[in-house]
């Protein structure tokens, strides 16, 4: 038992030392220069019940990830959406159940169908989407919508979306 035991434990550290050998990796690749990355924050999709009477702005954390910093400004986007919504939920509509607002409440109008996060200089950063719930009191039940961030491809520079963190649907009770 002792051999098997020692012969197990000699396997374990020759495959951890073999592993770990040192090799020698490019520190970046120039066709990812100009590539970036917005994710919400917790990293996931997952979703927001809240109350439609709620007064205060509803905050959606991103984070956009870059190394570098830049003489131009990184833009990222993102959209409402309730095509891609269950079978089953009843979407909540923008003007009567919500609005995509600034920090100061300030309803905010999609360039087409698309809402912007602009990061200066391209260098990394957290940010968040506004959402001012409407309190529609003529509706009833749940309503449901997805903020989906999007990918936003430019000449100058790329943002991409992981696709386990690019949608927040928001439950409005």
């Amino acid at each position: 038992m002792l051999g098997l035991t020692f012969g197990f434990t000699a396997c374990i550290l020759t495959t951890l030392f073999v592993g770990c050998e040192d090799r020698d990796y490019p520190a970046g690749l120039s066709e990812y220069e100009h590539h970036y990355y917005i994710v919400y924050v917790p990293n996931n999709n997952s979703a927001m019940t809240v109350n439609s009477e709620q007064t205060t702005l509803l905050e959606l954390p991103v984070q956009f990830y870059s190394e570098f910093e830049r003489n131009y400004n990184a833009v990222a986007t993102y959209e409402v959406s309730t095509g891609d919504l269950a079978e089953t939920a009843v979407p909540a509509v923008r003007g009567e159940d919500f609005e995509v607002v600034d920090e100061t409440g300030q309803v905010l109008n999609p360039v087409e169908g698309k809402y912007q996060l602009v990061f200066p200089n391209a260098k990394k950063a957290q940010a968040k989407i506004y959402l001012k719930l409407l309190n529609n009191t003529a509706a009833t039940g749940r309503r449901s919508v997805n903020i989906n961030l999007v990918d936003n491809i430019q000449e100058q520079f790329r943002v991409d979306i992981f696709s386990t963190a690019f949608r927040r649907t928001i439950q409005i009770d």
